[in-house]
């Protein structure tokens, strides 16, 4: 029994990283060819790109009714809309996050015990492949086959940038950020799959973890601001009477006068990594927008350049936002001086591959107990 078990021992243990690596690539091709050739998933990718499409020209729509509403009564066009591409931009990207959100479950959630339904995982662990290179090859299939979806909408992302407002910069951090909470969503999938015993309960428990980051994130900031009760030192903000000028209304300015006092205030500085896991904060707020200057009391933002500035609000707390804090007039708009997203990618990456790790450690054989009714051939 030991000359057989050495003879089946994979080269990896012996530090062949590169033998690890192609029994991973063993297994992405081996689902690839299973995926490629379903007729469904074609179809659900030219559905994906025909919605994606069809977004876009409504949103470009929008705009062109907008403006010319607004010819027509005369109204004043704040600074920053000479063109629909920002519009388009944002309205496209939320869009293609909103449902890369909702496909890559789909894709990654019964990976593992849907061939163990099937009869055909046992068949890989019998192989030489241990069940790291087993489940990473699996995420890496499903996030191949996110990803598809992801390229067929970037030609409406790259219109956004055509139409004007917007450089190459923004589609290429969109894009990877994109590539990156896929991936995310896909490792949570595929742990989840390994994990649990039936492919519906993982297919339903990763989509509660997926709608745990978009909303319950939300909900638990929210929460939290209520228990993240404080004080911040401030005076009065003496407002200034203002006239709206011809081209269109300012905001009103104002300055600090009188002596700083504890103000009641909310911190949301301790509550404002809630907020960080959330994918359209990740997302937004990893977008290079340039820093904005007030023209006639308007800053140039969109929706997602607004969720970042929600974001920047929450992380900077009342120091930073309450009106005359410190004594000082706070601004607007905050620039990006200290990002919040790279704390709540850190944060679905160790969810993420927590999962994983328990994943790899529930693919192990022989296994010494097993859930009732599970199949192991």
């Amino acid at each position: 029994m030991s000359t057989v078990a050495q003879k089946r021992q994979d080269p990896s243990r012996s530090g062949n990283a590169g033998a690890y690596l192609a029994g991973i690539g063993h297994v992405v091709a081996l689902e690839l060819k299973q995926r490629l050739r379903s007729r469904g998933w074609y179809i659900m990718l030219a559905i994906w790109f025909v919605l994606t499409a069809l977004v876009t020209w409504l949103t470009w729509a929008s705009w062109n009714a907008q403006q010319a509403a607004q010819r027509a009564y005369g109204s004043y066009m704040p600074p920053g809309s000479a063109g629909p591409g920002s519009m388009i931009f944002e309205v496209v990207l939320a869009f293609v996050l909103l449902f890369a959100l909702l496909v890559a479950p789909a894709l990654s959630a019964n990976a593992v015990n849907g061939d163990r339904a099937g009869g055909t995982l046992a068949i890989l662990q019998v192989t030489l492949l241990e069940p790291g290179q087993i489940l990473w090859g699996k995420f890496f299939a499903a996030w191949l086959a996110a990803l598809a979806f992801l390229v067929a909408s970037t030609p409406f992302l790259v219109i956004g940038v055509a139409l004007g407002g917007l450089t190459p910069g923004h589609v290429l951090v969109s894009l990877l950020m994109l590539a990156v909470e896929v991936g995310v969503v896909c490792a949570l999938g595929v742990g989840i799959s390994a994990l649990a015993g039936r492919p519906l309960f993982s297919i339903v428990v990763t989509y509660l973890a997926v709608a745990g980051l978009a909303v319950g994130t939300l909900i638990a900031f929210g929460l939290g601001t209520g228990l993240a009760q404080g004080t911040v030192m401030a005076n009065n903000a003496q407002y200034r009477a203002y006239e709206p000028l011809a081209n269109g209304p300012v905001q009103p300015e104002y300055t600090c006068v009188g002596p700083l006092r504890e103000q009641p205030a909310t911190r949301t500085e301790r509550v404002a990594w809630l907020l960080a896991m959330n994918p359209y904060v990740v997302v937004a707020d990893a977008i290079p927008y340039p820093d904005r200057v007030m023209q006639q009391g308007f800053p140039t933002s969109g929706a997602i350049e607004g969720i970042s500035q929600g974001a920047r609000y929450a992380l900077a707390g009342p120091e930073g936002t309450y009106p005359c804090a410190n004594g000082v007039v706070q601004p607007t708009y905050l620039n990006q001086k200290t990002p919040l997203w790279p704390l709540g990618l850190g944060l679905q990456l160790a969810l993420s591959g927590l999962l994983m790790l328990l994943g790899q450690r529930a693919l192990r054989t022989p296994a010494h107990r097993l859930a009732r009714g599970t199949r192991i051939a």
